[in-house]
């Protein structure tokens, strides 16, 4: 179900997401048991989630290992609509996180590059791209915290999937 244009989740369907989050390639037997439904149905919520854009199911990589040794955000200040510019930076491969921000920075982008070379690289594309007026980079020196288990916040109202 969808109010105001976000999805609603039922308690199983949450349930569900996080059992996805702890582990993504669990079993849908193993989350039919935790949730008390049949794996048939964990396995049509499931679809009716990824369907609708609720969530992915994807692998998740170390960019150190993978080769790619500099990381960074580029904050971008622009003169033109800045949905039009973070639309242009993400269509660039090394950008994999793009956000429309308030505040001093109209866009922030992460990067992920093989090298310093490849950074300067992007950065020059990025401030050619028409309405970037200015760029911050800041380059990640440690990471301490990753994750993607932001939650399944509860909520007021309907809680219902579609579909049932």
């Amino acid at each position: 179900m969808t109010i105001r244009g976000r999805f609603v989740l039922d308690d199983v369907s949450r349930a569900i997401v996080e059992q996805l989050q702890e582990d993504g390639r669990r079993p849908y037997a193993r989350i039919a048991t935790a949730v008390g439904l049949s794996e048939a149905a964990v396995r049509q919520r499931v679809q009716r989630l990824l369907d609708a854009g609720v969530m992915q199911i994807v692998a998740v990589t170390d960019p150190l290992q993978l080769g790619f040794s500099r990381q960074a955000m580029v904050g971008v200040r622009t003169s033109a609509d800045a949905r039009a510019v973070a639309d242009r930076l993400a269509d660039f491969a090394e950008v994999d996180y793009v956000v429309i921000t308030a505040g001093s920075i109209d866009v922030i982008a992460e990067v992920v590059c093989e090298d310093d070379d490849q950074l300067l690289d992007l950065v020059a594309r990025i401030r050619a791209v028409e309405g970037v007026t200015s760029t911050d980079t800041f380059l990640y020196l440690g990471l301490r915290k990753q994750t993607y288990a932001w939650g399944t916040p509860r909520t007021e109202g309907p809680t219902a999937l579609p579909g049932g």
